[in-house]
């Protein structure tokens, strides 16, 4: 694992289109292709991976609640939506979009994108407006996949959304999706071993002065993923214990 020190500055993205940016509306058709997507991964998964599910009692099953993710690898939000009781709605980089065949199959399943590197108010807001409505969210508050193997600095977006909307905080950590195990095991025909856990909610305290409540409320979410983690996993939290 490299040195997590080393990890390079935070993208920023080149593709602007903030007009596709918005609350996916939950249509019987999206529905329906939610429930499908979420038969189709299990599948695929099942065919695989060996995937070790653990503390699904812990995930509430009536929002709002902000769900946060380490993020190792593409497969990470596939194996949250295949596995999780209630699908939160997943914010994902504008790049995305402009893939042939994945861009609409994620506009067909409904996510909100988002500007890497900007304050993004429109994509803020939208998730915020799901969070009003009783929805969960789902985000990473890394900002990207790791670089370093382990957990990196976090960026503002969670916190921002876990203060201002004041729900609860769901942590949810996967293990064994780092691109180079996963791509690595499909040209071998192995079938990859992955895990995910999630652990219990919290809310975060009430703290008066904003940059403080900032800074120890993404500590507080960042050292809750480290705890869920192995050691080797950690990153730049490796002193939680």
């Amino acid at each position: 694992m490299q040195d997590p020190i080393s990890a390079p500055p935070k993208p920023i993205s080149e593709i602007w289109r903030p007009e596709l940016t918005c609350l996916p509306r939950l249509t019987a058709i999206r529905r329906f292709a939610r429930r499908f997507f979420r038969g189709l991964l299990r599948l695929v998964l099942l065919c695989s991976a060996r995937v070790i599910v653990r503390g699904l009692e812990n995930y509430p099953r009536q929002g709002p609640a902000l769900v946060v993710m380490n993020h190792l690898g593409d497969v990470d939000a596939l194996v949250m939506l295949a596995y999780l009781p209630v699908l939160p709605e997943m914010l994902a980089k504008i790049e995305l979009h402009e893939i042939p065949v994945l861009g609409p199959l994620m506009d067909a399943y409904g996510v909100i994108w988002i500007h890497r590197g900007t304050a993004d108010r429109r994509a803020l807001k939208a998730a915020l407006e799901g969070l009003r409505i009783g929805r969960f969210v789902g985000v990473s508050p890394e900002g990207r996949e790791s670089l370093t193997g382990g957990l990196e600095e976090a960026t503002n977006g969670a916190i921002f959304l876990a203060t201002r909307a004041d729900v609860p905080v769901v942590p949810v950590t996967l293990t064994g999706t780092a691109n180079s195990l996963i791509y690595g095991n499909l040209r071998r025909f192995r079938r990859s071993e992955i895990s995910l856990t999630v652990g219990k909610p919290f809310r975060l305290p009430g703290i008066k002065h904003r940059r403080e409540a900032m800074q120890e409320g993404t500590r507080i979410i960042m050292e809750s993923l480290a705890r869920q983690l192995p050691a080797e996993y950690r990153g730049v939290y490796g002193y939680v214990e």
